[in-house]
């Protein structure tokens, strides 16, 4: 009975002790410990290992990677915390109903991850993500003719986007790298099938 019970504490001692009081942050994560005296800590920790007060402190790892956010008819909507988002439907300058498709190369502020946890929180990506990519696309397509988006300017609309999104995104500690599309549709009425161009 004792010796269960030596066992039962032992596996106490190193399951919620010892391994409470280190943080490993991997290669390409920083972390962000909150303790229950300060709230979130402005310190941002780097990759290696770090001590942390257990049952006093947690800490939560941020990807500070590049990340591809993928705009595409294989993205599952029902998963809200996924980084992507399905086709955008927007309208043309000369009235042309579209649906645009591409990636956004999205990464996060080093030294904002704190701001980014304490005011926005851990799911970042539906709360300002995916409405604010939605919108600007919409906004930026309906300055151009459709002629122009699919051919003659389709560089100029990806420098707009990136552009109109940096505005938004680079003051809450997102960094914009690049905004690439890929496929534009043409979305016609149910007699007019859909016309697409990569």
């Amino acid at each position: 009975m004792a010796d269960s019970l030596d066992k039962i504490m032992y596996s106490f001692v190193v399951e919620d002790v010892l391994k409470g009081l280190f943080i490993h942050v991997p290669p390409g994560y920083v972390a962000c410990v909150y303790d229950l005296g300060q709230g979130v800590l402005k310190k941002v920790l780097t990759p290696g290992l770090h001590l942390k007060i257990p049952f006093w402190q947690k800490a939560k790892l941020f990807n500070t990677q590049t990340l591809e956010y993928s705009v595409s008819r294989r993205f599952n909507p029902e998963n809200e915390q996924a980084l992507g988002d399905g086709p955008i439907i927007a309208q043309t300058f000369d009235s042309k109903r579209i649906s645009v498709e591409g990636t956004v190369l999205l990464r996060l502020d080093v030294n904002q991850v704190p701001t980014i946890w304490q005011t926005i929180g851990e799911d970042f990506v539906s709360k300002i993500v995916r409405p604010t990519i939605r919108s600007r696309m919409r906004m930026i397509t309906s300055r151009y003719n459709y002629q122009d988006i699919v051919s003659l300017r389709r560089d100029a609309v990806e420098v707009d986007c990136k552009n109109e999104l940096e505005r938004i995104f680079y003051p809450r500690g997102i960094f914009v790298e690049n905004v690439l599309l890929s496929e534009i549709c043409h979305v016609g009425n149910a007699k007019a099938p859909e016309e697409c161009v990569e």
